[in-house]
């Protein structure tokens, strides 16, 4: 009796060590396909992405949070209606899943009702009848600038970025905008048409718009507006010599959140010109010319892991805090 006891307590020890071994090589494998999930997410690689997000709620169907990552994944590869269709058959809504809807349903009329020309980095789409040569002339400089940036950055986004050439309102993405507010990049570069008439202006503004899709393309981590806006007009060069407006400097929380939400023009110089000022002072230290530029994709790259604020201090030395009081 005393024997089988014995050997009974061996095939529980056993089984026990056994139960605890596939738990653990369960854990890890849960924990390598998040690593590659996100490592595909900074890539842009959205098949890899949704292959893995789909394994992931098969763990756990209810996961909300997995559920708004797969939606936002639909709507990345511009499958709109599916992602709209997948959102209205949760149990749940937020205002992220309710902007998805929203915006789903505008983009997929837009694709309805744009004309589409592409190149090898760009799906341009526009509205109304653009000239043959607007359109192509659009294509040629940003494929021009893409290349430019790409030398630059040393860096290349993994997917084509889509143009929009627009002439009516709707075209300018959901929500309002302020009078000041022309071409915008909101995952999509919204130039308006008629911009292609002032040839010394419309050049510089397509490189603008491009930077932001790159600086976004480098980190899918949220930026303070002030970088974004700053290192867009470094490369422009459309603001630089321009006098400091008047009146006291902004606070570094109003630089940081979003310039459309103002509507005075007044302000809003004021916002690019100190976003401007602070990351030429970026470039300063940074050294200039492509050390400089090298070190600010590094930087870019480095924001998910370690949040904005920890990454420029990791490459630059500094705080957002110290280059605006070195610019007042």
């Amino acid at each position: 009796m005393k024997k089988l006891i014995l050997l009974l307590a061996i095939v529980s020890v056993n089984i026990f060590f056994i139960a605890e071994k596939k738990q653990r090589a369960a854990l890890e494998r849960h924990e390598n396909m998040i690593a590659e999930t996100n490592a595909c997410l900074n890539a842009g690689d959205w098949k890899c992405v949704e292959k893995n997000v789909r394994e992931l709620l098969k763990e756990s169907p209810n996961d909300t949070n997995l559920q708004l990552h797969l939606a936002g994944v639909l709507f990345e590869q511009e499958r709109y209606m599916e992602c709209v269709q997948y959102i209205e058959s949760l149990n749940f809504r937020n205002s992220d899943l309710n902007y998805l809807v929203e915006k789903s349903i505008l983009l997929e009329r837009e694709m309805e009702n744009l004309g589409v020309e592409k190149s090898m980095h760009f799906r341009l789409e526009f509205d109304g009848t653009p000239t043959k040569k607007d359109v192509m002339e659009a294509l040629a400089v940003l494929e021009v600038a893409y290349d430019s940036l790409s030398i630059l950055f040393g860096f290349m986004p993994e997917n084509k970025i889509c143009v929009v050439l627009y002439e009516e309102k709707e075209y300018q993405g959901v929500g309002p905008r302020p009078d000041w507010v022309g071409a915008i990049f909101d995952g999509k570069l919204r130039i308006p048409v008629n911009l292609m008439e002032y040839r010394e202006v419309y050049r510089p503004v397509l490189f603008h718009e491009l930077t932001h899709a790159f600086v976004r393309s480098m980190t899918r981590a949220e930026l303070p507006f002030w970088l974004n806006e700053g290192i867009a007009q470094v490369i422009d060069g459309l603001r630089k010599g321009r006098e400091r407006p008047e009146g006291a400097a902004p606070n570094l929380k109003t630089l940081t959140e979003q310039f459309v939400q103002h509507s005075s023009t007044e302000l809003a110089i004021k916002l690019y010109w100190y976003s401007m000022k602070m990351v030429e002072e970026l470039l300063r230290i940074g050294g200039g010319g492509t050390d400089f530029f090298r070190k600010f994709t590094q930087c870019m790259q480095d924001v998910h892991r370690l949040g904005f604020d920890k990454a420029l201090q990791t490459h630059f030395g500094v705080t957002a805090e110290e280059l605006l009081e070195s610019v007042k």
